[in-house]
C-alpha cells in the first residue's frame, strides 16, 4: 500500500526557448508538481480582454507521441481549461481581435502512458470493485506526465506572467486510460487551472484550492455552453460522458471530439 500511495511519475522541468524571457522566473518549487513562475500583479490590474493563441509543441515531441490526433487532444484540453478559467475575470475575444493580454502555451514534454499497464490497471480496479467495498487503486507503473511553459503578454509586448511547469500522474488521483496521452490529457486541465488562477489573482497560486468553481466554470465542465463564444474554438468539455469513460479506461478520444488537429501540429519556433 505504501508503494501505491507513493507512486508518481516525476517529470523534469524543460525550457523550450519560446518564452519572451526566463530571467524573472522564480526558483523551482514542488516535488511531483514542479514550477518556476513569474507574475506581475500590478501590470495585470485593470486589464479586461484576453485572447488565446492555440497551444503548440516543442520541436521533437512528435517522436514521443506519434498520433497527431492525440497531440491535438492534449493541446485542446490545455486551451479549453485556460479559456474557461480566465472567463471568471476577463472577457475572452477571438484570436484575430485586439486584446489587453495574449496567452500562449507550449507543450515541452509528454511522458506517454503505458497502454498495456493502463488496461491491466482498469481490469484489476473494476474486478476488485465487484467483490470489495472499495476498488484497488491504479497500478503504480507505466504512469505518464506533462511539461509545459506558458506566458501572458500585454498589448505593448511586455511579459506579465510566465511559468515553466511539469507534473507526473499518480496512482491515486489519475484514472488509468488506455491511450498514450491518457495521463497528459488529464494533467492538461491541472495546468490550465493553475496558470489561469495565477493570472486572475495576480499572484502565484497555492497548490491547494479551497474555493468552489464558479457557476460558469461548472457549466462548462459539464459540457455546457461557455461564457464567451471565443471559447467555443476549443470545443465543449465532454462532461459526464468523460467521467464514465475514464472509469472504464476509455481513451479520451472516445469522449472528447473537439480536438483541433489542423491548429496543433506545427512545432514552436
Amino acid at each position: 500500500m505504501a508503494l501505491v500511495v507513493g507512486a508518481c511519475t516525476s517529470v523534469p522541468l524543460k525550457e523550450a526557448g519560446t518564452l519572451t524571457s526566463y530571467d524573472r522566473l522564480g526558483t523551482v518549487k514542488g516535488k511531483f508538481t514542479q514550477s518556476r513562475t513569474f507574475v506581475d500583479g500590478t501590470g495585470l490590474a485593470g486589464l479586461k480582454t484576453v485572447k488565446i493563441v492555440p497551444t503548440t509543441f516543442a520541436f521533437g515531441l512528435s517522436s514521443r507521441v506519434h498520433r497527431a490526433e492525440d497531440r491535438a487532444l492534449v493541446a485542446n484540453a490545455l486551451d479549453r481549461a485556460v479559456c474557461v478559467a480566465l472567463s471568471d475575470k476577463f472577457q475572452i475575444v477571438g484570436s484575430s481581435q485586439p486584446a489587453d493580454l495574449t496567452v500562449h502555451t507550449v507543450v515541452t514534454d509528454i511522458v506517454p502512458t503505458n497502454k498495456a499497464i493502463a488496461g491491466l490497471s482498469t481490469a484489476v480496479s473494476l474486478g476488485s470493485s465487484a467483490v470489495l467495498p472499495v476498488s484497488i487503486p491504479r497500478l503504480p507503473l507505466g504512469l505518464g506526465g506533462l511539461a509545459v511553459e506558458a506566458e501572458a503578454i500585454d498589448f505593448s509586448g511586455v511579459q506579465r506572467a510566465a511559468v515553466v511547469w511539469s507534473k507526473g500522474a499518480n496512482s491515486i488521483a489519475n484514472k488509468a486510460r488506455i491511450s498514450d496521452v491518457g495521463d497528459a490529457y488529464g494533467l492538461a486541465s491541472n495546468f490550465g487551472n493553475y496558470f489561469s488562477r495565477m493570472i486572475v489573482k495576480g499572484k502565484e497560486p497555492s497548490d491547494i484550492q479551497f474555493a468552489l468553481p464558479s457557476g460558469q466554470k461548472m457549466k462548462s465542465m459539464l459540457g455546457g455552453k461557455p461564457k464567451y463564444a471565443a471559447c467555443e474554438t476549443f470545443g465543449r468539455a465532454p462532461g459526464l460522458m468523460d467521467v464514465i469513460g475514464s472509469k472504464f479506461g476509455a481513451p479520451p478520444s472516445w469522449t472528447d471530439k473537439s480536438g483541433r488537429i489542423e491548429n496543433n501540429l506545427s512545432p514552436s519556433k
